[in-house]
């Protein structure tokens, strides 16, 4: 018998469980997850149902078409950037009977990187200074910033291609070192930014999270801080809190009325003690890693998407900023302690200086997905040990 509807989770790493986890938690129980390899959320029993896709919008779109030969209605959550150019490929297709979380008359602008920054000068949004690097000739626009930069790409190319996620340049000969290796990528048609590096580790870094409906109206908001990054303070999170300024608030706000942004978004900034201003560093749109903070700290921006999709009434949640709550990926901790020098302080605050620490993964009445990661984890460290071992 065909079900009215069902939330689809596409991405089972850390951010797609925790939407699985908030939504589950508010009685939907038809969650169904489509992945391109068996993640870690796959081993969830709070999923009606796993399916393992190619990496194509073809792939996607075929099996979206064969869910809804058993739904009427399917609300999407995406995880990466992938998935949304996915998704906007496929718009046509499926948008009568799909809830698809973007604006499809400007998704693939706003995910670049550089037409983001363009936004902020408009807004009067603070930003790193920034030149684009679109061939070979541009590197010389470098020269015009000051060093230490930041290389990386207008878009997350670093998911379908080999490209890197981020270049540290320090000095002018770093670049120079680097030359052949970007040729190789702007030959290959990926495009960039350089821009100065902000001083400060990842403890600097903030986030708004708001989920913005169709009619252009922002229904749920929060605002949070990583506490944390790994492999360094230029990688992903490791820890995170709900504490912010209003400031990140409102510029927040600002950047999805102003961009025109449909779904969920999370504009990130970095604070630069300098000049005392919160500097936009990038915007994803859609669900990061760490936006279970927002869940924990009382707003549920997923399932305001999901009640705003299928047409109920979404009420507005005021986030809880009296206690100080902390969300801690151990798998990250726990290589961090062991690869970076003098971490044990970092460490013993995220996870022993809050008024309630929440680890993410763990659930005792859902414990694979918690365990497979614990394995990982064990996995990964062991090899770290051994690389170190082999260098002495």
């Amino acid at each position: 018998m065909k079900q009215n509807r069902c939330a689809l989770i596409l991405g089972g790493y850390v951010n797609g469980y925790s939407i699985i986890q908030e939504l589950y938690k508010k009685n939907i129980t038809e969650i169904i997850l489509f992945d391109t390899k068996r993640d870690i959320a796959s081993y969830s029993n709070k999923i009606r149902k796993f399916v393992l896709i190619e990496k194509t919008p073809d792939a996607l779109c075929t099996e979206i078409q064969k869910l809804h030969e058993n739904y009427d209605y399917i609300v999407i959550f995406p995880t990466n950037d992938l998935q949304l150019e996915h998704l906007h490929q496929i718009y046509m297709k499926i948008s009568s009977y799909c809830f698809v979380p973007l604006n499809s008359s400007n998704l693939l602008q706003c995910l670049d990187k550089y037409t983001q920054y363009e936004y902020c000068e408009k807004l009067g949004i603070p930003y790193p200074k920034t030149v684009h690097i679109n061939s070979i000739e541009d590197l010389d626009r470098i020269s015009s910033l000051k060093y230490p930069v930041l290389i990386k790409p207008r878009k997350r190319d670093d998911i379908s291609t080999d490209v890197f996620r981020n270049l540290q340049l320090q000095t002018r000969s770093d670049l120079e070192e680097c030359f052949k290796l970007i040729e190789k990528h702007l030959s290959g048609g990926i495009t960039f930014l350089a821009s100065e590096i902000i001083p400060g580790d990842g403890s600097n870094i903030y986030a708004y999270v708001g989920y913005r409906n169709k009619e252009g109206t922002i229904l749920n908001e929060w605002t949070g801080k990583k506490l944390s990054q790994y492999p360094d303070d230029f990688g992903v999170f490791a820890s995170a809190s709900n504490e912010a300024p209003d400031e990140v608030l409102y510029q927040g706000r600002m950047l999805l009325n102003g961009m025109n942004l449909i779904g969920i978004a999370e504009p990130e900034f970095k604070y630069d003690f300098r000049d005392g201003k919160y500097k936009l560093m990038e915007i994803n749109l859609r669900s990061m890693m760490w936006h279970r903070v927002g869940n924990l700290s009382g707003v549920n921006i997923q399932y305001s998407q999901y009640l705003d999709a299928i047409g109920e009434k979404v009420e507005m949640q005021n986030q809880d900023k009296t206690r100080r709550i902390h969300f801690v990926y151990l798998k990250h901790e726990i290589v961090n302690l062991i690869t970076r020098k003098g971490y044990y302080h970092t460490a013993f605050h995220n996870l022993f200086n809050a008024d309630k620490t929440v680890i993410a993964l763990f659930d005792p009445w859902d414990l694979k997905p918690f365990l497979k990661d614990t394995i990982s984890t064990i996995t990964q460290v062991m090899g770290t040990c051994l690389r170190a071992l082999s260098r002495v």
